[in-house]
């Protein structure tokens, strides 16, 4: 478009706004809906921007009048004149809108259609993923829904008519089962009068599933939903589902989308319980992801990634970045991720596209600092160094410092899992000076516990536990647990403090076991199991009731000493957390000593703890647990 052009359209859309003005103020125009049809009718592709400097340069004239004019019918006049334009300025943006979403949808059945048939659902995923600027809404869905059936009715070739035929319908359906849903997406936390808000419960009793099964008809949705409350997995009957037809997933899809989206924005707004909400929101994110995932494993062909297992993969990555985008993302532990094989390289293929975006880089760190995590638990050690060392790369490269700080405090401990006890000390002093020269006080009191921890266990494999060595590294672990408790400012207070006490407590406890002080140990291991139960995180929980039992059989108490190693095998197992074995090493011992009918007997005594933590499944699973160590 040339300069000339370019005037010419201006004075021709400032003309445009004077006519319309002109027209409403005699009362020609009535409704926004006339003026859209006005600028429809007269704007020409192409030349919004012109159009839009013109309606400013028009919008600023008139406010200026305003502040300056004194005469009252002057005034009148020119107020109506802004009520006009704002109303072509609010008909504008509507019809851009409106136009963004006609081309969105446009875009993705051209997208769709394009992809090869067996990658048609996975497309449509991606087309759902919630991280999108602006993802689609239960109205655009429809929309997309009406525009596929459409585009199916003229089509010629046969297969790609079917299956947009078969997207469409499976968007219909979701469409009538979330009507369905629709205000009942929370309701059962109102139904249940007593006991645990969430995603657990009494099996069959408790939670959302039951109560969502109910409501839909469908019944791959309402066999999944029965499933869930049962606390039983999703792998079998994904296998049983797996030959279906594409409608059958995508229905499952778009209405597991809108209830995750639904309880993580009804969660984010409770205010009379910060830490509740984002405890449950975080829960719901997971407990999807898990979901997806097990959907994914029994999609699976022949141990083979299916085009079907890809794609329910899909929304597994997508939560991920979604929960990594959050204030509350766990930088240090309490959630497990477990991924191997295809689904870790899908993982990591997926998390790439960040780095392309520099505002967005710290996104896959913290993921990747969530993964080397999670493989630390499961005793991949040089897995999750790996983990650690690129998310540092990538915390610094995006000016996370939060997140650099944190990979410096999991390598410490990785390496003191490693029983690398001199560069456990180094990364956690480095973690410890950048912690306090930006003020993170969550890194600096991780970093103390990890140095604190690592010179006691550094000393007493050297067997030098000099009364020095001891005061000071006891003393770095008493300081990690006052800084834990005076935790504020940018962190949630609640959630933040209770996961580095958890740490503090568990590491405090620890190194008075291993100076051989049970009493002492037992007071900071019980401390730390409550901490960790406040933010469920199931390892630190484990690792604590893992050496009060060890303090126990210190002194003597094998009642004791035989619950506590119980709930912390069984929980460490859960995870796959290798330190289940240490757990159940005791275990075995102590059996051996009291005979099998006494230690059955104690196990019954205690019957109502383990149903409380473990459950009765857990209870039962424990002497098949013991048998499983002595077995290897």
């Amino acid at each position: 478009m040339t300069a000339s052009d370019s005037i010419s359209w201006r004075d021709r859309y400032l003309t445009l706004i004077e006519q319309i003005v002109t027209d409403t103020l005699q009362g020609k125009i009535r409704s926004k809906n006339q003026v859209a049809r006005r600028l429809s009718d007269n704007l020409s592709a192409g030349t919004g921007e012109i159009f839009e400097r013109c309606l400013e340069e028009r919008l600023s004239q008139v406010r200026e009048q305003l502040n300056s004019q004194t005469d009252e019918l002057k005034q009148a006049k020119a107020n109506r004149q802004l009520r006009a334009l704002q109303t072509i300025q609010e008909a504008w943006r509507q019809g851009q809108k409106e136009k963004q979403q006609t081309e969105s949808i446009e875009n993705a059945i051209a997208q769709i259609a394009a992809a090869p048939a067996q990658d048609r659902l996975l497309t449509l995923f991606g087309i759902l993923d919630i991280n999108q600027p602006h993802p689609l809404n239960q109205t655009q869905i429809q929309q997309l829904a009406k525009s596929l059936q459409q585009r199916a009715e003229s089509i010629a070739e046969p297969d790609l008519a079917a299956d947009l035929q078969q997207i469409a319908t499976g968007l219909e359906r979701a469409m009538d089962s979330i009507a369905a849903l629709e205000g009942h997406l929370v309701s059962w936390m109102y139904e249940q009068s007593a006991g645990q808000l969430g995603f657990e419960g009494v099996p069959g009793q408790r939670g959302p599933w039951s109560a969502w099964a109910k409501r839909v008809s469908s019944l791959f949705p309402q066999q999944l939903f029965q499933l869930q409350a049962l606390n039983r997995p999703a792998t079998e009957l994904a296998k049983a589902y797996r030959n279906d037809e594409l409608s059958v997933w995508v229905e499952l899809a778009v209405i597991l989308r809108w209830l995750q989206m639904g309880l993580v924005a009804w969660f984010d707004q409770q205010p009379y319980s910060i830490q509740w909400g984002k405890r449950l929101s975080s829960s719901t994110l997971m407990v999807f992801a898990m979901l997806w995932g097990e959907l994914s494993n029994g999609a699976n062909q022949s141990g083979d990634s299916s085009p079907l297992a890809r794609a329910c993969f899909q929304p597994v990555l997508q939560i991920m970045r979604n929960f990594a985008m959050r204030a509350d993302f766990p930088l240090y532990g309490g959630i497990f991720v477990s991924f191997s094989g295809e689904s870790l390289r899908n993982t990591l293929e997926y998390l790439d596209e960040p780095l392309r975006q520099s505002d967005r880089t710290q996104e896959k760190g913290r993921i990747l600092t969530l993964l080397g995590y999670s493989q630390r638990t499961v005793g991949r050690y040089e897995q999750a160094k790996a983990f650690h060392q690129e998310a540092l790369e990538i915390a610094r490269s995006s000016g996370d410092t939060i997140c650099e700080i944190a990979n410096f405090n999991h390598l410490a401990r990785t390496c003191i899992a490693q029983q690398d006890y001199q560069a456990a000390i180094d990364h956690s002093q480095r973690a410890l000076i950048l912690a306090r020269q930006t003020g993170d006080k969550v890194g600096e009191a991780n970093a103390l516990a990890n140095l604190g921890y690592s010179e006691v266990l550094g000393a007493r494999q050297q067997e030098e536990i000099l009364s020095d060595v001891y005061e000071r590294s006891i003393e770095d672990l008493k300081q990690s647990l006052k800084l834990s408790e005076r935790l504020d400012d940018a962190y949630d207070r609640d959630i933040v403090r209770s996961q580095t006490q958890a740490l503090s407590y568990n590491s405090l406890g620890i190194a008075y076991a291993l100076l051989e002080q049970p009493q002492s140990a037992i007071e900071y291991l019980e401390k730390g199991v409550a901490a960790a139960q406040i933010v469920g995180d199931l390892y630190l929980m484990g690792l604590s009731f893992t050496y009060l039992g060890e303090a126990y059989y210190r002194l003597n108490n094998q009642d004791r000493a035989v619950c506590n190693s119980c709930l912390g095998m069984y929980l460490l197992n859960q995870i796959s957390a290798k330190e289940w074995r240490q757990a159940a090493g005791l275990l075995s011992i102590i059996q051996g000593q009291i005979g099998e009918e006494s230690f059955s007997q104690i196990l019954q005594q205690n019957r109502t703890l383990f149903l409380s933590i473990i459950g009765s499944d857990g209870l039962d699973y424990l002497p098949q647990l013991i048998e499983q160590y002595r077995r290897s």
